[in-house]
């Protein structure tokens, strides 16, 4: 199966501008059609939540003087899909971004990622200076670091001077985002997606992935596989397949952590599952931000997720008590599991407290490590007890399979 989004790749460096008009051939002019292409092709969202582009797209449409964010964030610490785009198919996002501000109307596009992806922007940018279209005006600014960083509205405060924190009360961005003007935020992946839509139209898009997930997705598969990395893949293909795709394993698995650090731990390679929302939900799972850890036999599931647990807590917003108190106290109970410190009842805590923090948070933060933690303590309810009665396990010392970065600056300049 040959590759979409990551077609004409050579080497490490970024495609230039002429390669990319080779593999991909000249965008064609971009009108409102392409709201209702979009539409058709029924693209979801690749950043997380899955939410239809073209519900997005035909709601900023409506407003007046609408700007168009380019979300380069990727805040999830196990996913590189966006930052390899950026980085090595520079031309064909802002295609898809381009395209995107042309058919809502809008004359500005603001370009959010890392330094790093945005000196490979720019010199995309620089490469077209010289082209004749009048194309809408793209300002390339840093992104803030931090996990709930990514969320469309964390990224309209973060451009907007104000801390990255993220809210879940109307108007939504669409209806009034960046200074108050209708704001149409969209992932990297998914803008790339758009940019070959407005190509080849929806029904080529269809050709692949399932009727509920079309198309291909990029997937960052690491952990206990010969050759990590990111890999395009049709929607709706066997997450047993998956650690073939990256080589193999390199030990038997003990678990898969599915979508990110929002997603879910599932069992061993995830035999019967496959890379498709409608079907992970039935497993409380999700594809998310197209994440898939292979967690091997030799590491420590209780001592990977209290790590985990850790960390989200150290990543809430500070917006509200289940975020602030209830995620800290759940990190404080795995904590005592992974180090054998266990009170009597923690087993009880854990459960009942990773419920109540559900659905209560003032954004979606304690909702997605919920989410995980429930899996975890279904999958590793074994590995839990005998933490509890034996204490550490041998895998409790081996190397870390979950990357943990260091505390972000914008919680400590909040």
């Amino acid at each position: 199966m040959s590759d979409r989004l990551l077609a004409g790749l050579a080497g490490r460096n970024p495609v230039g501008l002429g390669r990319h008009l080779a593999v991909h051939g000249p965008m064609p002019d971009v009108t409102s059609e392409l709201v209702r292409e979009v539409t058709r092709a029924g693209l979801r969202g690749r950043g997380g939540a899955g939410f239809p582009a073209g519900i997005k797209l035909a709601a900023v449409a409506e407003g007046r003087r609408p700007v168009v964010i380019v979300n380069g964030t990727e805040g999830e610490p196990m996913s590189a899909k966006d930052r390899s785009l950026l980085r090595r198919t520079p031309h064909l996002v802002l295609d898809g971004a381009l395209a995107a501000a042309r058919a809502v109307g809008a004359h500005e596009v603001l370009f959010c990622a890392s330094p790093q992806a945005n000196a490979v922007v720019a010199a995309a940018l620089a490469e077209r200076a010289a082209g004749s279209r009048r194309e809408p005006r793209v300002t390339v600014l840093e992104s803030a670091p931090g996990y709930v960083a990514g969320e469309e509205t964390a990224v309209i405060a973060h451009l907007e001077g104000r801390a990255p924190r993220p809210r879940v009360t109307p108007p939504r961005p669409a209806q009034q985002g960046y200074r108050k003007r209708p704001t149409l935020v969209q992932n990297v992946e998914t803008l790339a997606h758009i940019g070959l839509i407005a190509r080849h139209g929806a029904e080529w898009f269809r050709e692949r992935g399932t009727s509920d997930r079309p198309g291909t997705t990029l997937v960052t598969i690491s952990g206990a596989v010969q050759a990590p990395g990111v890999y395009e893949v049709a929607s709706g293909m066997p997450l047993a397949d998956l650690s073939r795709l990256a080589g193999g394993l390199t030990e038997p698995a003990r678990a898969l952590l599915v979508g990110g650090y929002f997603g879910a731990w599932v069992d061993e390679d995830g035999a019967g599952m496959t890379l498709d929302d409608a079907d992970l939900r039935r497993h409380g799972a999700a594809v998310g931000a197209g994440v898939i850890v292979v967690l091997g036999a030799s590491a420590c599931p209780v001592a990977e997720t209290a790590r985990l647990a850790g960390y989200m807590a150290g990543e809430s917003a500070g917006q509200c008590g289940p975020c602030v108190h209830g995620l800290g106290s759940l990190a404080g109970v795995l904590d005592r599991f992974a180090t054998a410190r266990t009170v009597p009842g923690d087993g009880e805590r854990l459960v009942r407290w990773t419920e109540m923090v559900s659905g209560r948070g003032a954004c979606a933060h304690p909702d997605g490590v919920a989410r995980m933690l429930a899996s975890a303590t279904r999958l590793f309810r074994t590995e839990l007890e005998e933490h509890a009665h034996h204490g550490a396990c041998s895998g409790c010392a081996a190397p870390a399979t979950l990357v943990l970065p260091g505390p972000s600056r914008a919680r400590a300049a909040a």
